[in-house]
C-alpha cells in the first residue's frame, strides 16, 4: 500500500459519528475525505445528553469549549407521572464531574454540530465535500476505494480505511450487507414512537412545565403508558421535551407527524399538569425510533468499519446514542493508530473491544423502559427499590457507564 493511502482515511456521513471521527483520525496524523450525502449539515433532532464517557472525548479532541450554549444539569430527577412525586435523584453538576473526572451535559444538538464543524474547519488534513451519496465501494488487501456521486459527477477516494458513519438507513452498511449476501432489513421499527418539542422557558408551556418539572435538572415522569424526560438547553433558555409510546410505524425518515391523540391517550391518569403541558407545548414532532442488528457485521476485510448508529442504532433509553457514536469514533482511530501497519488486526481489536461495551448499553436501556413503564406491583417494588437506594448507591450503578476510558 502506497504511503499516501496508508495514512488516510474516508468517511461516508458528517453527523456526529462522522466529524467526530475525522477530527479523532486527523489528530492522530491521518489525512480525512469526509463526504456527506445533505447539500447542507442540518441538525436532525432536539436536544440530546452528553454523558461524562462522551463529554470527556470531546474535551480532549478539542471541542468542550465551543459548547457555551450547552447547561449543565445538577441532577437526573425521577418522578411518578400520576402524583409527581419525587422517586430517586441522581447527583450531577460538579458531583458528576468529580466523580467521573467530565461533565454531565445537556445541549441542542445544532449547538453539538456546529461545534464539531468548528473544529474541524480548523483541521487542514479534513476535506469535506456535501451533495455526496455512495455509489460503490471496492475493498482490498490495498486498501479501499469508494466512488461518490457529488452533483452528478462520480469522485472516486481512496484510504486505508472506509468509515460508514452514515446513520440507522446507512448506505455502507447496505453495500457491507450485499456483498456478504445478506438480506436482513436495512433497520427495525422498534414499535416505539418518539414525540419531541422545544418551548421557550418564558413560554406559557416553559411556565408550565416549570410548575411540574424541575428546570435545572433531566426530569423523566414515569408512567405505565408512557414517559417523558425533560431538561434545559440554550443556556437554560429553552426546554427540550421528549416523550415516548407504543405506536404504529410510520413514513420512514426522521421525523413526521402522527396523531397527537397517541400521546394524549397514553397520558391518561397522569397529573392534571402534563396533559396541560403537552396542549402548550405542541406542535409536536413525532420520530418513529428503528434500530440496527448489532449481530451484524460491523467490519469487512479490506478496510470498512461501521460506527454510531450504521453499526448498532439502539433505542434511547439509556441516553446513550450519541455517546456510543463518539466512543466508537475515538476508538476506532485510536486502534488503527496503534497498528499501522496491520488495519485488518486494528478492526479485529476494535470491534472486540466495542461489542460488549454496546451490548451492555442497549440491556440497560431495555431495563430502563421495562421500569419507567411499570405498573401495578412492578411499579411498587420499583418505587420501594428507589426509595432505598441511596443517591450515593444510584451514582455507583452507573460508574461502568460514565467513568468509562477508552482501553
Amino acid at each position: 500500500m502506497d504511503d499516501t493511502r496508508s495514512r488516510q482515511v474516508v468517511i461516508a456521513g458528517a453527523g456526529i459519528a462522522g466529524l467526530t471521527a475525522a477530527l479523532a483520525f486527523a489528530e492522530r496524523g491521518y489525512r480525512v475525505k469526509l463526504f456527506e450525502q445533505a447539500q447542507r449539515l442540518e441538525a436532525v433532532g432536539a436536544g440530546l445528553q452528553l454523558s461524562p464517557n462522551a463529554s470527556r472525548i470531546l474535551r480532549q479532541l478539542g471541542v468542550l469549549d465551543r459548547l457555551p450554549a450547552a447547561v449543565r444539569p445538577e441532577a437526573v430527577v425521577l418522578k411518578d407521572a400520576a402524583t409527581l412525586r419525587e422517586l430517586a435523584r441522581v447527583l450531577l453538576g460538579q458531583t458528576a464531574e468529580k466523580r467521573w473526572g467530565a461533565p454531565y451535559l445537556v445541549a441542542h444538538r445544532a449547538d453539538l454540530q456546529s461545534a464539531l464543524m468548528a473544529r474541524v474547519a480548523e483541521m487542514p488534513d479534513i476535506d469535506l465535500a456535501t451533495g455526496a451519496r455512495v455509489g460503490s465501494v471496492a475493498a482490498s488487501g490495498h486498501g479501499v476505494t469508494a466512488t461518490f456521486d457529488i452533483d452528478g459527477k462520480i469522485a472516486q477516494s481512496q484510504g486505508v480505511l472506509l468509515v460508514g458513519a452514515d446513520g440507522v438507513w446507512s448506505s455502507v452498511r447496505a453495500i457491507v450487507d450485499a456483498t456478504n449476501g445478506a438480506t436482513s432489513p436495512r433497520s427495525r421499527f422498534s414499535g416505539e414512537l418518539a414525540w419531541r418539542t422545544t418551548i421557550a422557558a418564558d413560554s406559557a408551556a416553559g411556565q408550565a412545565f416549570a410548575a411540574i418539572g424541575a428546570t435545572d435538572c433531566v426530569t423523566t415522569f414515569l408512567h405505565p403508558g408512557f414517559h417523558m424526560v425533560a431538561y434545559p438547553v440554550s443556556k437554560g433558555d429553552a426546554f427540550n421535551l421528549v416523550a415516548f409510546t407504543k405506536g404504529e410505524r410510520i413514513a420512514e425518515g426522521w421525523s413526521g407527524h402522527a396523531d397527537p391523540g397517541i400521546l394524549a391517550g397514553a397520558m391518561r391518569g397522569t397529573a392534571p399538569g402534563l396533559p396541560r403541558l403537552m396542549e402548550l407545548a405542541g406542535p409536536w414532532l413525532t420520530w418513529p425510533l428503528h434500530t440496527v442488528d448489532p449481530k451484524q457485521r460491523w467490519t469487512m476485510p479490506g478496510g470498512i468499519a461501521l460506527i454510531g448508529d450504521a453499526a448498532h442504532a439502539m433505542t434511547p433509553f439509556a441516553a446513550q446514542g450519541a455517546a456510543m457514536a463518539i466512543e466508537d469514533a475515538a476508538m476506532l482511530a485510536g486502534a488503527m493508530a496503534d497498528f499501522p501497519d496491520d488495519p485488518a488486526q486494528s478492526l479485529k481489536i476494535w470491534e472486540g473491544l466495542r461489542r460488549p461495551r454496546v451490548a451492555k448499553v442497549a440491556r440497560r436501556g431495555a431495563i430502563n423502559r421495562l421500569a419507567w413503564h411499570a405498573a401495578g406491583p412492578v411499579a411498587i417494588a420499583r418505587n420501594l427499590f428507589l426509595k432505598m437506594r441511596a443517591p450515593e448507591k444510584l451514582a455507583a450503578d452507573l460508574d461502568w457507564l460514565y467513568g468509562w476510558r477508552a482501553p
